[in-house]
């Protein structure tokens, strides 16, 4: 696909850091954007803006933790907008704990936003995106996607299980022409979970996370023709990387 102006993206974890990023650029290649975010406050300004720029935003409150609501905003957004071109599902929870410190409904919280929402919010546009002859879903990864790291008992796991899933969904994909794909931010990024979680040497580095959003353009126009079973690791010079997972 070459361009994407009137198509639609659904992007997750909205409201703020990478999410917000890649729902600016993908309102300024004309698509109608749904935002999904627990932070209704903050959704309902960015779609303001975004719509006094001459965009089309559907700003929808969500915690992604629990599958009801989960399912509800999604069916919200088929309703309104119909199928979407790209779904990219970047919200997660990341509260470094120890096994000895996490509560079991502590680890499903934050494995419930990053892994069942993905399942969810993927099984819901699966049918549709087949209908309309192809599609791109993208699963924000990181380094905890594919290496381990101390006290990320919940976080670790959710991120290696959107890899497995990414993996699976793109080979019975290939049959309905959808790209699926994963993404990992390719440089520190300055965002609020950042801010929690970065060392000091890493925040002298970090960069605005707009600078990794044209990967993100790029993911929207795939289908399984093009770019699927990779992760993709979005550079801060507007570039990107791939490595092939399948």
């Amino acid at each position: 696909m070459n361009s994407l102006h009137g198509q639609v993206a659904v992007v997750t974890g909205a409201a703020q850091g990478l999410g917000k990023a890649i729902a600016q650029a993908y309102v300024r290649e004309g698509m109608k954007v749904a935002l999904l975010d627990i932070r209704g406050d903050i959704l309902e300004g960015i779609a303001a803006r975004f719509r006094d720029d001459g965009g089309q935003a559907l700003p929808i409150a969500v915690d992604l933790s629990e599958a009801a609501e989960t399912q509800s905003a999604i069916d919200a957004v088929l309703a309104e907008y119909g199928t979407p071109r790209v779904l990219i599902h970047n919200a997660a929870l990341l509260i470094t704990r120890s096994m000895l410190e996490i509560t079991f409904e502590q680890w499903q919280t934050e494995i419930n936003i990053i892994l069942q929402a993905a399942f969810i919010l993927s099984k819901a546009v699966w049918q549709p995106m087949i209908d309309a002859g192809g599609g791109s879903i993208v699963y924000l990864s990181s380094g905890s996607g594919y290496k381990g790291f101390i006290e990320e008992v919940a976080y670790n796991p959710g991120k290696h299980g959107v890899e497995g899933l990414m993996k699976c969904l793109a080979l019975e994909g290939k049959d309905f022409n959808i790209a699926v794909n994963a993404a990992t931010p390719g440089a520190p990024i300055n965002t609020p979970m950042s801010e929690s979680n970065y060392t000091a040497e890493q925040k002298k580095r970090w960069v605005d996370p707009a600078r990794l959003a044209p990967a993100f353009v790029m993911l929207a126009k795939q289908d399984a023709a093009g770019l699927t079973g990779h992760r993709v690791a979005a550079r801060a010079d507007g570039t990107w990387d791939a490595i092939d997972l399948l």
